[in-house]
């Protein structure tokens, strides 16, 4: 009876498999749903350019990135745009609602990104917490995504409003780009923003050049956010 059992086992097991796998590639990932909000940086420190040749300001790389990976991105899932920085420079209420969570969206956020000149402060911190408004957290799951330069500059503590976010629900992920931001951080490569990540299970990613940006882009707002990363990378 053993090499019988054994046999019908062997048998049963590849089509068990067959059929989890099936089930797992006819349910896209719950991140694929999940509406996301940008929370986009235009503060002063956006206008440098970095003494490239020829010169091109920070503002305008990041816009080129995300021209190049918004399109794919926005026909999977619903995006909105949330700036800060525009406007008097001693300010920090200049943070605006440009764009609700939408479909196909890459063309409204790429012309209201159009739009802007960086100036002002950063109040990141009141951003963030603004975009979990927006989606409707905790009532909904969603994502955001921060694409920053600088830390905040407004007196917010982005780590304790994560720690607020998180004890409210579990289904909101925050993501923060840090774009040519290694001179912020402390000696074993720490920002503050990145407590962010670290209490609702987001990625840091620290980027230097146009391409490391893109990629970043499409590992936190891709299908799926998490791509080949894990919680905590910090990029190259």
């Amino acid at each position: 009876m053993r090499p019988r059992f054994l046999l019908r086992s062997a048998i049963m097991l590849p089509l068990a498999l067959t059929a989890s796998g099936a089930a797992a590639q006819s349910t896209p990932p719950p991140s694929c749903r999940d509406d996301a909000m940008i929370v986009f940086d235009a503060s002063g420190s956006m206008s440098g350019t970095d003494f490239n040749t020829p010169p091109t300001p920070r503002i305008d790389k990041v816009r080129q990135a995300l021209g190049k990976v918004l399109p794919q991105i926005a026909a999977m899932r619903n995006l909105g745009l949330i700036d800060y920085g525009p406007g008097p420079s001693n300010r920090c209420d200049n943070i605006e609602l440009l764009l609700q969570p939408a479909p196909r969206s890459a063309d409204r956020i790429m012309a209201a990104l159009g739009k802007l000149n960086p100036a002002g402060r950063t109040p990141l911190t009141a951003a963030v917490r603004e975009a979990a408004r927006v989606l409707r957290f905790p009532e909904k799951p969603g994502v955001v995504v921060l694409l920053t330069d600088g830390e905040e500059t407004c007196g917010g503590d982005p780590c304790a409003m994560a720690k607020a976010l998180r004890a409210e629900g579990d289904n909101l992920t925050i993501h923060v780009i840090g774009y040519r931001m290694r001179e912020l951080a402390t000696t074993n490569g720490y920002v503050q923003s990145r407590c962010m990540t670290d209490s609702t299970g987001g990625l840091y990613i620290s980027v230097e050049t146009s391409e490391q940006l893109v990629e970043a882009l499409q590992k936190t707002l891709g299908c799926p956010a998490v791509s080949d990363a894990s919680p905590g990378h910090t990029g190259r």
